[in-house]
């Protein structure tokens, strides 16, 4: 997986942006900003702010151990913080448990926090992504042995507030899936919740015959803006999205 994600991030680089990364422990973020806005200080600041994150994160999970490994709803003890419950509710409302949701949600909550920083901004986290950019956007979809791999993008348009792209696979990746799919991606205001439905629609295919129904799962919980799935030569799509080619 570390040779993929060393590949795709060659070809992230967005033009007008200055990139750094910041990996501590699982959390491994690629960030870029507008050039504009960019400063020195803050690849140190993005450190800062994922180790305050993950203090909070750890110290809740050792009086919540259920939190890491439940595959289910799970309900929030006492003392959650912030982004405990906020993987908890993305989780619940896609029927997975919280940790579903936790790259999604390191990329969204570095990406806001530096919104109070610079003009555009955009975290990548283990390929789910929070963008927040005036002009669109092409992201490739890399789907692993299917002949659409790296042949296909997504085509999105800027949203107000920014936006969640998050993908899930039963094929790629070292991520668990109850699934084969070979890329499942939903577009979101919120690339928590993204996450989250990401996961829960890789778990529904198995062959080709399950895109439409996985599809119609997903679109039909509130604040997916756009669906992709892939298996093997067929996919299906919905929503705020425009496919095109490579």
């Amino acid at each position: 997986m570390d040779n993929v994600r060393r590949e795709y991030r060659k070809m992230m680089q967005a033009r007008g942006f200055a990139a750094f990364t910041c990996k501590i422990k699982e959390t491994d973020l690629a960030v870029q900003v507008d050039e504009v806005s960019f400063s020195p200080q803050l690849p140190a600041f993005v450190e800062k702010r994922v180790l305050a994150l993950r203090l909070a994160l750890e110290e809740y999970i050792a009086a919540d151990p259920e939190f890491r490994t439940t595959l289910k709803p799970h309900l929030a003890a006492p003392g959650a913080p912030p982004i405990a419950l906020d993987m908890i509710k993305a989780g619940n409302m896609a029927g997975v448990g919280p940790m579903a949701a936790v790259a999604g949600a390191f990329a969204e909550y570095v990406g806001r926090e530096l919104l109070a920083k610079v003009e555009q901004v955009i975290v990548e986290n283990g390929g789910d992504l929070f963008l927040s950019v005036r002009e669109k956007t092409k992201i490739a979809v890399y789907a692993g042995s299917s002949p659409l791999s790296n042949r296909l993008a997504l085509e999105l348009e800027p949203q107000p507030g920014g936006f969640g792209v998050c993908t899930s696979s039963g094929t790629v990746g070292p991520s668990f899936s109850f699934g084969r799919a070979d890329a499942a991606v939903i577009i979101s205001p919120s690339a928590i919740l993204a996450d989250a439905v990401a996961t829960a629609t890789a778990n529904r295919i198995q062959t080709a015959k399950d895109l439409r129904p996985a599809l119609e799962f997903a679109r039909a919980i509130p604040g997916v803006d756009g669906v992709l799935v892939i298996k093997d030569d067929k996919l299906a799509a919905w929503g705020r999205l425009k496919i095109v080619s490579l």
